[in-house]
């Protein structure tokens, strides 16, 4: 390697580091533009023949704004603000009084309880100062991140109407870019699109529909927090086997308790009449084409990618190991077909044994 090449791989490497810091902050905004476009661009290509393609770029980018971000910011504010009513709501001295009452019955003296709320209180009131502090920076904290939230949201709308209108550009420079044999890269984006849009269809679109099923019934029966109940169940029924029974089920005991017990018996049915079956339906239908993706491997994807990318990371997590999935196999294929190509050639140049 010359001079000119080594201080030319420097330097891609270098600006290659920059690139990487600068899309790090938006990454999860731009990963989710790409999984939109990628969903909406067959549409694109049916309706850029009926209209102008930027025309059609602008609605669809305007559908996926009300259809899918619109919910996620909806959803995002919901959960903070049934978060923060449970806090506002929380009745400290009853729950005191509840643990009071409760190491009563468990043989604990009463002057050793006096002496533990005595020191409770004085510890509670010497970090008072420290709590408002505390309280201060999440408050900051809060604004910036709405600040980030705000820019992102702006990266995502404008990256996805450019990926629709000049997806095509992008594609080919990718694959010109791409130290691969043309076989091989196809091969490679055939894999990847057949993964992706096996485990959308089986896991992120099965998810969804049970979600807003479970949230229709949780608000006809008159369940609290329904919008919160729904999101968690659109989490959960990621999960393999389960699903949402983890919500439905305890809900069902719930009303029973404290509503009527009818109510109860309506949502102990329409669990396993509607939910269960729409489940084991939609999921037999899907998965009968082929993700190739173990529950196991989503459930990793979309807890790892809510850790890793926030709320968007629910559905990114399970695709991006889809496309992993997918690189893998294509690379095991070709590995495995070359090592075969060079057996067959070393066999067919080696000399004939004489007898």
């Amino acid at each position: 390697m010359d001079a000119r090449t080594a201080f030319f791989g420097a330097l891609l490497v270098a600006l290659g580091s920059i690139a990487a810091l600068l899309v790090a902050p938006l990454l999860q905004y731009v990963m989710a533009a790409g999984l939109l476009a990628f969903v909406l661009y067959p549409v694109h290509q049916r309706l850029e023949k009926r209209v102008d393609e930027r025309v059609s770029g602008l609605a669809l980018t305007a559908f996926a704004i009300v259809a899918a971000v619109v919910p996620i910011l909806f959803f995002s504010i919901i959960l903070l603000q049934t978060t923060f009513d449970f806090l506002d709501g929380f009745d400290e001295l009853a729950a005191i009084e509840t643990l009071r009452e409760a190491a009563i019955d468990a043989g604990i003296e009463e002057e050793v309880l006096a002496s533990i709320e005595a020191e409770l209180l004085s510890e509670i009131e010497g970090s008072i100062g420290g709590a408002v502090e505390v309280v201060l920076m999440e408050i900051v904290g809060l604004l910036n991140a709405s600040v980030r939230m705000s820019f992102g949201m702006l990266v995502l709308v404008f990256v996805l109407y450019y990926l629709l209108v000049d997806g095509r550009t992008f594609v080919a420079w990718v694959s010109a870019v791409t130290p691969l044999e043309d076989d091989v890269r196809e091969e490679l984006f055939d894999e990847i699109e057949v993964v992706t849009w096996a485990v959308i269809q089986s896991h992120v679109l099965v998810a969804l529909v049970e979600g807003m099923l479970g949230g229709l019934g949780f608000y006809l029966l008159g369940v609290p927090n329904v919008t919160f109940w729904m999101v968690v169940m659109i989490i959960v029924s990621f999960l393999p086997a389960i699903g949402v029974w983890l919500v439905w089920g305890p809900a069902v005991i719930y009303l029973a308790i404290t509503a009527d017990p009818l109510q109860a018996v309506v949502l102990f049915t329409y669990g396993i009449a509607v939910l269960s079956v729409v489940d084991n339906y939609l999921r037999a239908l899907f998965v009968d084409h082929g993700s190739g993706l173990h529950p196991a491997v989503v459930l990793v994807g979309v807890i790892g990618g809510i850790y890793l990318l926030g709320i968007m990371g629910l559905f990114l997590g399970p695709v991006l190991l889809a496309v992993f999935k997918a690189g893998l196999t294509v690379f095991s294929r070709v590995t495995n077909h070359g090592d075969e190509q060079v057996t067959l050639s070393s066999s067919e140049t080696e000399p004939p044994q004489p007898e």
